[in-house]
């Protein structure tokens, strides 16, 4: 296929400029933006406007499920676009319907709510903990340390990270913060006012760490014995990512007892619709109907259009075999990266994770040779040398990089990624 690159800008020596002057000026400085100019992209391959090429490891942060321009999601789209791309949620419209029973049957009997991102999807899960305990004055949602649940002002309050929530008091009331994997702090910090427990299976922006098995078989029994909500958030480790359609399902997996774990509500996005803006949250059958008519609502959340499309990734992801390629081609980068790390332990720490939803932990930058010169955390400068290579990942906090890729990826993808990552470790190491 012949790639179709934007004529140069008349005038400038590097096509970029334009466009970074043009965030310069009218654009909220509200992100660290990398100095790429990204133009198009075909399954995990992007290109910048110079017509360079990168190969994705970041996934635009575990969101494009499929790649990037997957043909059949873009004929979705078109054909969907052509019938019927927005009503308001007073009507019924037959692709809302089959997407809720598309992802009922991945999980459990319940009930979905369509919103229009994880942030969004978690504030429902706010509201139905604040419904179930009103009657009796119960409101309070104990979270995780290192946890992240989004940029409103209550998911910064849920956020176990200080650093959101700096400039942006006094913080919503309503949410304490407990040690991740500890159950016995969990059980001491509840109070007469907690009315549930909401954590990730995975810390994405906490550094990639999974939830042990024990820890959740834990909390859903600490949970029944105090009549709490469990709540879970899969808006980054959920939709396959881990190998499984939630990663408490992949945690869990041939654990004894763990048969009949089950959650109360989970959050979805980023994946959920490949690239298309869509968040969702399901409700156990016991609990699916406390947010009845008038208690919950939004304007584009549900459309015929992102319906259609998060209908039209499901099916390839169940046709294609995505969720046990999630697994092959993670468990073959994770074992890339434990060699590499005993290889260069100077450099990389640790590896977690699970599926494709992997990340190295990177040593103190004054310990890495060839990071110690530069002023900033390690996870950048690793970050940035691969863009140099070709390759786009996602740092977690200053130690960790993520690779959070297509479900998609191929073998020989994972390799040339490896390969990438390994000549900036060694390079590092000195």
């Amino acid at each position: 296929m012949k790639e179709i690159l934007p004529p140069p800008v008349p005038g400038v020596g590097d096509p970029g400029d334009a466009v970074r002057q043009l965030f310069q000026q009218y654009v909220v400085p509200s992100y660290g933006r990398y100095d790429l100019v990204l133009s198009h992209g075909r399954g995990s391959q992007v290109w910048d406007v110079t017509g360079r090429r990168y190969l994705d490891l970041g996934g635009g942060i575990a969101v494009c499920s499929l790649g990037h321009a997957h043909p059949e999601v873009a004929e979705t789209i078109a054909v969907q676009a052509r019938r019927l791309m927005h009503v308001s949620n007073l009507y019924y419209t037959e692709p809302q319907g089959r997407l809720a029973a598309g992802l009922v049957r991945h999980l459990a009997r319940g009930k979905v709510f369509f919103a229009n991102s994880g942030g969004e999807a978690n504030e429902g899960l706010y509201k139905l903990a604040r419904r179930y305990g009103h009657d009796e004055g119960r409101f309070e949602i104990l979270t995780a340390l290192n946890s992240f649940h989004g940029r409103t002002l209550a998911g910064i309050a849920a956020n176990g990270q200080e650093k959101f929530r700096q400039g942006f008091g006094p913080a919503v009331a309503g949410f304490r913060h407990v040690p991740f994997n500890d159950l016995a702090a969990t059980r001491a910090a509840i109070s007469p006012a907690t009315v549930a427990v909401l954590i990730e299976g995975v810390q994405g922006e906490g550094g990639i760490t999974p939830a042990t098995p024990e820890y959740l078989l834990g909390l859903r029994a600490l949970c029944d014995e105090h009549r709490l909500l469990l709540l879970m958030d899969g808006v980054q480790c959920g939709y396959f990512r881990t190998g499984r359609f939630q990663s408490f399902q992949r945690i869990l997996e041939a654990i004894p007892g763990a048969d009949g774990f089950l959650p109360d509500a989970v959050s979805m996005a980023k994946s959920l619709a490949g690239g298309f803006p869509m968040g969702a949250f399901w409700v156990r059958d016991r609990y699916a109907d406390l947010l009845g008519p008038g208690s919950h609502a939004t304007t584009f959340g549900g459309t015929p259009l992102a319906c259609s499309v998060a209908l039209k990734v499901l099916e390839i992801v169940e046709r294609d075999g995505l969720a046990e390629n999630a697994r092959s081609i993670g468990a073959f980068l994770k074992e890339g990266l434990e060699r590499l790390q005993r290889e260069v332990p100077g450099v990389i720490r640790a590896v977690r994770g699970l599926g494709l939803m992997l990340g190295f932990e990177l040593a103190p930058r004054e310990e890495i040779p060839g990071f110690a010169a530069v002023d900033k955390p390690p996870s950048g400068q690793f970050v940035h040398r691969l863009h140099e290579a070709g390759v786009l990942t996602v740092p977690s906090g200053a130690q960790v990089v993520r690779l959070l890729p297509a479900l998609n990826l191929t073998r020989a993808e994972a390799e040339e990624g490896l390969a990438k990552i390994e000549t900036v470790a060694r390079a590092a190491a000195g």
